[in-house]
């Protein structure tokens, strides 16, 4: 359903009592298990919030070390395809950002039967074992986050895969395109799914472009849209970056020039981008490789190291190109400094490790807008 009707529902008022009897959340702390975990970000952000994170799978050691050092207590499962539900912590929110390689427009477009992408079907797999064990009670809420090319993966029919595995129902296909925003009701069900770009979040807002389809599946309540749909501030003290790590200033050029000093042009430098313009004598491509100086940075990905083109205006020559350091690549997702630096040993994780965690992650102010929504809706109750 498109966000153009998705308003309809929301002139409406809904009363539901869960068949085992309603849970009081009151005095009881709300749980998180993250699925594909990466890094813990789901869990770093739920924790802003009085979610108490429990349990994670992972399988790549770099990630699983980090993660590990930021939440000792968590418990790791390892692999997904071997977690046996029985044996698992029971939580009220199961998160989860499953591989993204075979549903990206730069991946091999196999799909959500691709080899790694297809494991979004043991997410849904545990979600349901759990429901089923607990008769209708755990997880009350799942959150899924992926690549905007989702929405057309497998001329558009990958989407309808996946909202169908959520809700269990057959789900129409739009006539044209996946709105970047909808909803899908189902008796005690409600699903909404939203195009978020990192851009637009935080305070100030982060300048990188990410867009990133999110979708939160209540299983309870009709509460999703409020927690997808609700404009909310976040926090205070985020922080965005300018692309050469320095705090952030909407009137930087103006200010370096009343104190006399030399403007700096610090831009995105897209080799790849670059690279096929001149392949194809294309000068239009070549130069959008090269960033505007007030454009956000185009968005980190694992496999790609990010540049950087900075120079002094009027001495261009002594510019330079260069890579953008982890800690630059952890301000433009507005992670702490050094958050991917350290094992949970001690030792330092090596650039290209940090880098490729960096990449294939979530940026921090969206799961924030996500999992305040949840505490907020679980406080109305």
């Amino acid at each position: 359903m498109s966000a153009k009707n998705c308003h309809l529902f929301f002139c409406y008022h809904y009363h539901y009592k869960e068949k085992q009897g309603d849970v009081n959340i009151e005095n009881k702390k709300i749980t998180l298990g993250s699925l594909f975990d990466g890094i813990g970000i789901f869990p770093l952000a739920a924790s802003h919030f009085g979610i108490e994170p429990v349990w994670v799978s992972e399988i790549d050691k770099n990630a699983i070390a980090v993660t590990k050092r930021h939440f000792p207590h968590m418990k790791h499962l390892g692999d997904i395809k071997k977690i046996d539900v029985r044996k698992t912590e029971l939580v009220d929110i199961i998160a989860f950002g499953s591989p993204w390689q075979n549903l990206s427009l730069i991946g091999d477009r196999t799909g959500i039967s691709g080899v790694k992408s297809s494991l979004f079907f043991e997410a849904i797999r545990i979600i349901n074992e759990m429901r089923d064990y607990t008769n209708g009670l755990y997880p009350t809420f799942a959150v899924w986050e992926n690549v905007a090319g989702s929405l057309v993966s497998g001329r558009r029919n990958d989407f309808r895969t996946i909202l169908e595995a959520f809700t269990g129902s057959a789900v129409p296909m739009p006539h044209t395109k996946w709105a970047n925003a909808g909803m899908v009701r189902r008796s005690e069900l409600e699903l909404c799914w939203r195009v978020l770009d990192a851009q637009y979040f935080g305070t100030p807002k982060l300048l990188q472009r990410r867009k990133r389809v999110f979708i939160v599946c209540d299983f309870r309540k009709r509460s999703a849209h409020k927690i997808l749909y609700k404009p909310r501030h976040i926090k205070e003290d985020t922080k965005a970056v300018d692309k050469g790590g320095s705090t952030a200033s909407k009137n930087y050029r103006k200010d370096t020039y009343k104190t006399g000093g030399e403007y700096p042009n610090v831009r995105a430098f897209e080799e790849r981008r670059m690279r096929t313009g001149a392949k194809e004598k294309k000068p239009s491509v070549f130069l959008k490789g090269l960033g505007d100086i007030n454009s956000p940075y185009p968005t980190l990905l694992a496999g790609s190291p990010a540049m950087i083109a900075f120079w002094y205006e009027g001495r261009e020559d002594d510019g330079c190109i260069r890579y953008l350091t982890p800690m630059e690549c952890e301000r433009l997702m507005d992670f702490p400094d050094d958050y991917t630096k350290y094992s949970y040993t001690g030792a330092t994780i090596k650039d290209s490790a940090r880098l490729k965690a960096i990449g294939n992650s979530i940026a921090l102010p969206c799961a924030d807008y996500i999992f305040s929504g949840i505490k907020e809706v679980l406080e109305e109750e």
